[in-house]
């Protein structure tokens, strides 16, 4: 593993949490992303964050990790800044999709939340992911692309998309 973390301290509370720098990197957004993708069987899905300057590079190797994951051709539709009750809004219509919901906060030091939901919008638990995504980054067996085919998208969220997908 190029960067290491701590697993057992960091992937915990539905995802992934910890101070930036030190305890988390992006990288470690690009692992629960692919990590996501592949415990959840995902061929879609949602993610959106904050808005916080320094999460945004989170975001985007999250995507680019869930797109990127093993044979999936993991589509993944990207509502950038948004609010938390937007992103649980989306999975509800489209249902049977996994998410992902990223945020930081700044009081003294930056700490980084990476929260992943299942196909029925529920944080991920240790019943249902969380525990195997710990193991997979502790062993470093974080899923990678089979083959150029086998590698996904990324799509903003537009507008359109929300009134085609029935969402205002």
């Amino acid at each position: 593993m190029l960067n290491p973390i701590d697993t057992d301290a960091v992937i915990r509370d539905g995802g992934a949490v910890g101070r930036f720098p030190g305890e988390v990197h992006e990288g470690v957004a690009w692992w629960l992303g692919a990590c996501l993708v592949v415990t959840q069987q995902a061929r879609r899905i949602v993610v959106a964050h904050d808005g916080h300057p320094a999460i945004v590079e989170f975001a985007s190797r999250l995507c680019r990790g869930a797109a990127n994951a093993q044979h999936y051709a993991c589509n993944v539709r990207f509502l950038g800044h948004q609010t938390e009750e937007r992103l649980m809004d989306t999975l509800k219509i489209l249902e049977a999709v996994p998410g992902a919901w990223l945020s930081a906060s700044d009081d003294v030091v930056l700490i980084v939340r990476i929260t992943l939901y299942d196909h029925h919008g529920h944080a991920l638990s240790e019943t249902n992911g969380l525990a195997e995504i710990r193991r997979m980054i502790a062993e470093d067996h974080v899923p990678v692309p089979v083959n150029d085919q086998a590698r996904g998208t990324i799509e903003p969220w537009h507008q359109e998309l929300n009134q085609r997908e029935g969402l205002s």
